[in-house]
Order: structure tokens, then C-alpha cells, then sequence
């Protein structure tokens, strides 16, 4: 069902997110986040020539992790093809201290530690939780690949403890854990 029909309204910014999860040759899970802000109308701006024309991206930068199938980040890159100021260039060799994180338990606080704040940039900071759950999605889909293409119990069973109760479907009491992971299901 779509949203409802909106009051008379103009449009003044756009944020594009996008997260893709890939499996690499040497068995390696990559996950490259994007993230674009534009504009609809020129905006003045003295680090990029007097001015960001409209639609032109604000901001255009991207991270990509490589993991393990335990969530364990190996490999960290960041990229900031466009940003309002040259000076915020400077912060995406720090993207690199995500190596040797595990995603899961504490992944918040881990990129507030690590990459947040002053040492860090926030727009690529905001894309890491979305990546940690493109990761898990992919790592579900090489399990399912590695099962040969059945989805069973053991493609999720690492993971349910984290997923209990993070959101209504996978409340311990809902209808879907007590379907699919009957032991952490806490309902009549």
C-alpha cells in the first residue's frame, strides 16, 4: 500500500542509499554501501568552483568491507568522490579501522569508537548499519547457495539470537519465530 497523497509540497534535498553484498572468488563477502545528496537548485559552495549545480551530488561517497562468514571484517575502504568541502577528503583512509570488527553485538558503538565524531565523517558512518544488514542478507544467500539453494533452519541458526526481538516480526512471542525458530519462541 503506498503512503497516503501528500499536502502540496516543493522538494528541497534527496539522499540515494544503496548497499549491494557480493561473494567473492576467494570466498570473501563484499559489501559496498553508496551514498548521494542532492539538490534541486545550484547551490554556492567556494571549494568547488563557486558553485554545486542542481542535481549535481552534494555528497557522493562510498565504503566497501570485505568479510568473513562470521561477520568479521577484513578488508575496509572508503571513497568521498564528492563532498561540500576538500578538507572532509582527508577522513576516508580512517574507514580502514573497521578491519578486525565483527558485525553484530555493539556494531553501533564499535563505528562511534572507531571512525565516529571528529575522526570520522558522518555520512559514511550512517551508511555502516545499513551495510551490516545487507551483510547479513548476503551471508544468508551464500548459505542458501552452499545448501543448494534450499532454505533451511541452519541458514539462519547463527543468527536468530541476534534477531530476537530487534523488531514486532521477531518479538520471542510473534507468530514468525514461533513458525520458524520454535526454541527461542516465549508465547503461549
Amino acid at each position: 500500500m503506498p503512503l497516503s497523497t501528500p499536502n502540496k509540497r516543493k522538494l528541497l534535498h534527496t539522499r540515494e542509499v544503496t548497499c549491494q553484498g557480493f561473494l567473492r572468488d576467494d570466498g570473501l563477502v563484499e559489501i559496498e554501501g553508496h551514498l548521494v545528496d542532492t539538490k534541486p537548485f545550484d547551490l554556492p559552495n567556494k571549494d568547488r568552483g563557486g558553485e554545486i549545480k542542481a542535481g549535481e551530488p552534494l555528497h557522493g561517497m562510498s565504503v566497501r568491507i570485505a568479510l568473513d562468514d562470521t561477520m568479521m571484517i577484513r578488508e575496509a575502504e572508503a571513497t568521498m568522490d564528492y563532498t561540500p568541502y576538500n578538507y572532509c577528503q582527508q577522513v576516508a583512509p580512517v574507514f580502514e579501522k573497521l578491519v578486525g570488527i565483527r558485525i553484530g553485538t555493539g556494531w553501533r558503538a564499535k563505528i562511534r569508537e572507531r571512525v565516529g565524531g571528529a575522526q570520522g565523517c558522518t555520512h559514511l558512518s550512517e551508511l555502516l548499519p545499513v551495510m551490516a544488514t545487507t551483510a547479513f542478507q548476503t551471508l544468508v544467500s551464500v548459505k542458501r547457495m552452499k545448501n543448494g539453494g534450499e532454505e533451511g533452519e541452519q541458514d539462519h541458526a547463527e543468527y536468530v539470537p541476534h534477531l530476537i526481538n530487534t523488531c514486532h516480526t521477531h518479538a520471542e512471542d510473534s507468530p514468525v519465530v514461533k513458525e520458524h525458530w520454535p526454541k527461542y519462541y516465549t508465547g503461549d
